[in-house]
């Protein structure tokens, strides 16, 4: 009888075989009445030619379904996943292009980011409305050129009561920041898509973050002889994999229980030492022994493949940056970490 001695090499049914015949009888009984007929089958013949399974492979499922389980408050989801959902719900293209705008929004990684890519003719029409206290919250949190300009737009009356509230202004607690956050999003943002297209340098980074690295290089190589301002903004609004070792240790470790631990081997195969130790540092010992020895028995890995892994790792990482669950450092002095 052959036996099961190499974890990678399972299926998905396979390890659903395995856990439940591991469970015991009474276990396994209360999961089947929770599948339906069809996946009753399934399982039943995969578990009917299952064959011997050694210990190490039922040991090594056990840690990956526990690692899994620990993070199931982390489901990640995608602007990419997101149209795809909409399409699934039978909403024609226009609707979704529509919606996927309002969704993008100016370009920028974080909320004073995208401000900061905001007229200051719009920015300063919408902010006059708003209470003095919130504006100098805004105008402290974008740049001093931006909020220059915006503070010349406003009425001068209203400008001064701004300006006096920040000359007053102390650390400004957290759930005030995060209200204020939400305002500007729900209320600003979203109706500034409707009427914005996708901001251009942002649609340049976003292709450049997809095209393989070589080819990006090139690229912006020679964007850099054209339009070397062009080309700063550019890179300053894209993410690489090698940018996450600016990550703080809460923030990996919650990286890693986002993403898929298939493609998490061949993205750290191609990775620096220094990113590799990061997320090795951020593991349990005997999760990263068994990722170390996944790596070692994977051999030599296409340069694409491996390009499609770290990038797939940047995207789970943006995505959870852009739902707070994370932080992700520039590595400028303005990021640094004070313990």
């Amino acid at each position: 009888m052959r036996v099961r001695e190499d974890y990678r090499t399972l299926t998905g049914a396979e390890k659903a075989a395995i856990l439940m015949l591991s469970l015991g009888e009474d276990q396994t009984a209360k999961l089947f009445e929770q599948m339906d007929d069809d996946e009753i089958l399934e399982i039943s013949q995969t578990i009917a030619g299952l064959g011997k399974v050694s210990p190490t492979v039922v040991e090594r499922l056990f840690v990956d379904f526990a690692e899994q389980m620990s993070s199931t408050n982390a489901l990640v989801g995608t602007q990419d996943s997101t149209a795809r959902l909409l399409a699934r719900a039978g909403l024609n293209d226009e609707r979704i292009n529509n919606i996927m705008e309002e969704i993008r929004g100016p370009a920028g990684r974080t909320m004073w980011d995208k401000l900061g890519n905001v007229n200051e003719e719009i920015l300063a029409t919408f902010l006059q409305k708003e209470y003095p206290q919130t504006v100098s919250v805004v105008l402290s949190k974008i740049s001093t050129d931006h909020a220059a300009r915006v503070l010349a737009l406003l009425p001068e009356n209203f400008a001064m009561e701004v300006i006096n509230r920040m000359l007053r202004m102390e650390a400004v607690q957290k759930d005030i920041l995060d209200e204020v956050e939400r305002t500007l999003r729900q209320e600003f943002m979203t109706n500034l898509a409707r009427t914005q297209k996708k901001d251009s340098h942002e649609l340049i980074a976003e292709i450049f973050n997809s095209l393989e690295r070589s080819v990006e290089t090139r690229f912006m190589e020679e964007l850099e002889k054209i339009s070397p301002d062009a080309a700063e903004k550019i890179r300053s609004l894209m993410f690489t994999f090698e940018d996450l070792v600016n990550l703080d240790p809460a923030s990996v470790q919650t990286l890693i229980r986002a993403v898929d631990k298939e493609k998490l081997p061949a993205a750290l195969k191609g990775a620096t030492d220094a990113i590799k130790d990061l997320f090795f540092s951020n593991m349990s010992e005997r999760a990263a022994k068994i990722m170390k020895e996944d790596m070692a028995a994977m051999g030599p890995v296409r340069l694409r493949d491996v390009e499609e892994a770290q990038q797939y790792i940047v995207n789970v990482a943006k995505d959870l940056e852009s739902r707070g669950e994370i932080t992700i450092a520039s590595g400028e002095g303005d990021d640094e970490l004070i313990y």
